[in-house]
């Protein structure tokens, strides 16, 4: 027998029957807002010998290599400092397996320059402005001079080529980088507005150099997939963001869903805690598995819990 509570929380029945049913609001880590505006920002848990790393790496200046399991929130970290210290927007480079510095510094369009080109020609409009066609890029766009530092998250470095912490070398100890297309110019020309990756609009680049003021606040994350270089670790600072034990699971289960919750997460975190000793878990499955129950969903139903808190590795 459908209890009246299964019935409530079951807007999918599989019948075929249509039917008209109003969605409950979303977990607070799925609500999303339009582009560019301002997003509530989610509580964030952090040991205070994990915050002094963080700490000694904006007093130093230094890259922040945040390593650790999947589910440590090593990328939320990035958001957490952004937040928490007023650097604006975060800006966020994805690394993967095609990922370059240079792509990261800008990108131009040389194509898209010479169409428009020949299109103002003929119809005798002046020609477009190379920067029109130059955008930088995440990294390229952390370093432009403004009023304070920003915020660069590279995600996932170990998705990357394996000489791309070698590329970026340079530009983590000299702070600048040229855009050669600029520098060709004539020394008259050579003062050009770039588009920057945030949509801000435009930023001056003169004589194709740009040259931060204050070196950015960069948090890098790995999963620990492979080493990285000597060299390249030597310029960072190191943090090794462990899976939170049960007092930090039920800190950040109060943290995103109240203290009410607790009452109904004992059993969870328990059955949590013993499936991630089997294979790898995320924090945020848990926050799932408590969030549908205090919803009024039966986790108990045969299947719902084993598909809530999955492992994320091993067979499928």
């Amino acid at each position: 027998m459908t209890s009246a509570a299964d019935a409530e929380w079951r807007l999918f029945r599989g019948d075929g029957v249509p039917r008209y049913v109003t969605l409950p609001s979303a977990p607070p880590w799925r609500r999303f807002v339009p582009a560019r505006a301002t997003r509530p920002e989610l509580p964030y848990v952090i040991a205070p010998q994990h915050a002094d790393v963080v700490n000694a790496a904006l007093h130093l200046r230094r890259p922040l290599l945040v390593t650790g399991p999947a589910g440590t929130g090593k990328s939320s970290l990035a958001r957490a400092i952004t937040h928490e210290l007023c650097l604006g927007e975060l800006l966020r480079w994805p690394v993967n397996s095609r990922s370059t510095v240079k792509d990261a510094l800008y990108q131009y369009d040389a194509i898209g320059r010479l169409r428009e080109t020949t299109l103002s020609r003929d119809r005798g409009e002046r020609e477009p402005s190379i920067g029109t066609f130059i955008r930088l890029g995440p990294l390229g766009t952390a370093l432009v001079p403004s009023a304070g530092p920003r915020c660069l998250l590279i995600d996932e470095m170990d998705k990357g080529d394996v000489d791309l912490p070698n590329d970026l070398l340079t530009v983590f100890e000299e702070g600048f980088f040229d855009i050669s297309e600029l520098t060709r110019l004539p020394e008259d020309t050579a003062d050009v507005e770039v588009q920057t990756c945030d949509h801000r609009g435009t930023v001056l680049v003169r004589q194709g150099l740009v040259q931060c003021a204050e070196f950015p606040v960069v948090v890098i994350t790995s999963n620990g997939e492979r080493d990285f270089p000597p060299a390249f670790l030597r310029r960072c600072l190191r943090l090794d963001l462990p899976l939170p034990d049960e007092e930090r699971l039920r800190t950040i289960v109060a943290a995103h869903l109240g203290e009410e919750a607790m009452r109904e997460a004992d059993d969870l975190i328990e059955a949590f805690l013993r499936r991630r000793a089997l294979g790898e878990l995320a924090t945020d499955q848990l926050l799932n598995a408590v969030f549908l129950r205090i919803g009024g969903v039966d986790l108990d139903a045969e299947g719902l819990l084993d598909a809530v808190l999955h492992q994320l590795t091993g067979a499928m």
